[in-house]
């Protein structure tokens, strides 16, 4: 007799899309209360003159991030595929 219940199965199918997710909105508000946070600062500190060099700055780190994360999605299949995993989205 299997001990293996389906609907649980069917269940666990959903677990990584639920944790990628919440990980991404977790990030998210933490990249947006940082920037924040930093932005505020500089106000505080130099006024305006520095503004426009503040939201650069913000916004090369937040494409740096990006593309970083984009990297590390593509070396993470490449490596799933090398290892013989079955990576295809049902």
């Amino acid at each position: 007799m299997s001990s293996t219940n389906p609907e649980i199965l069917k269940i666990m199918d959903w677990v990584p899309a639920v944790f990628i997710v919440f990980k991404v909105l977790v990030l998210g508000t933490g990249m947006f209360f940082a920037i924040k946070w930093h932005y505020d600062q500089g106000r505080k500190e130099k006024g305006k003159a520095n503004l426009s060099a503040l939201l650069r700055a913000s916004g090369k780190v937040a494409v740096v991030f990006m593309l970083l994360l984009v990297a590390l999605l593509f070396f993470t299949f490449a490596l799933g595929r090398r290892l013989g995993l079955d990576l295809t989205f049902p």
